[in-house]
């Protein structure tokens, strides 16, 4: 089974560049989506119509917003988790299958002087309620933009950003505790080195030098670990300043 997260900054704007040739070569089992910018009325169902949509736009038009793709039938599918405070940005969509419960979640940016870095912080404890009560009940999978370098190998610059948004002590943290619940970041089991990035400045050509972050991620309970064949980063694909992350998974292991 192939899982592919993708902040596609605009699904609108994707679409017209490479956004149906990625989804036909890779042809993944679910997609999710972080930043779409659109609501389901407002993009044409151009994809295949064995995928199946689940929306979470947000009340603002233009912004934030998520969406799952999927060849498989949910058991159920909610929005947000539970707090109005968070709930009318788009940032979450869930989805319960037999085996797991999925989260496509767009984690919200604390801002370039960090005026929302305390929002960030609550943010990030209601969302590990969340994903703790859906994990008392069956293994979770979370993927999204995080908007977090976790440790300096996850970023070109360290040591001129660690008061900068996207890599606070705070925010890092936050991160930490999601992995003290019992999750996995994926690609760090299958790779310890750095230099691998997955968003990366418009400006500067930073993406042609490789000077980026790694803000996206698929987090996974412990018990799916014996599940994880492989995890990856697309970093050649382009359409966003963000590239495709994604697992596979052994449906056939216990």
């Amino acid at each position: 089974m192939k899982l592919i997260s993708w902040n596609v900054n605009g699904l609108r704007a994707c679409l017209k560049k490479n956004f149906l040739d990625y989804l036909k070569l890779e042809d993944p089992d679910i997609l999710c989506l972080q930043e779409t910018k659109a609501t389901e009325a407002d993009v044409q169902a151009v994809w295949p119509g064995h995928y199946r949509t689940f929306w979470n736009s947000a009340e603002k038009k233009g912004y934030s917003g998520t969406v799952i793709f999927t060849k498989h039938a949910p058991l159920k599918v909610t929005k947000g988790i539970g707090h109005a405070q968070h709930d009318n940005e788009g940032r979450v969509v869930t989805a319960e299958f037999a085996d797991f419960s999925l989260v496509n979640v767009y984690v919200p940016n604390s801002q370039r002087e960090l005026t929302r870095l305390p929002y960030r912080q609550h943010w990030d404890a209601d969302f590990l309620a969340h994903l703790n009560k859906l994990q008392s009940k069956k293994p979770v999978i979370v993927c999204g933009d995080m908007n977090v370098a976790h440790t300096e190998i996850d970023l070109t610059h360290p040591k001129t950003n660690v008061k900068n948004h996207g890599f606070t002590l705070e925010e890092r943290a936050g991160f930490n505790n999601f992995l003290k619940a019992g999750f996995i970041d994926t690609f760090r089991e299958f790779e310890k080195g750095g230099e691998h990035y997955t968003w990366w400045s418009p400006m500067g050509g930073a993406r042609g030098r490789n000077v980026g972050w790694r803000i996206d991620y698929f987090l996974v309970s412990k018990t799916l670990r014996p599940r994880l064949k492989r995890a990856f980063i697309h970093r050649d694909t382009m359409g966003s300043d963000h590239c495709p992350v994604g697992i596979e998974l052994d449906p056939k292991a216990s």
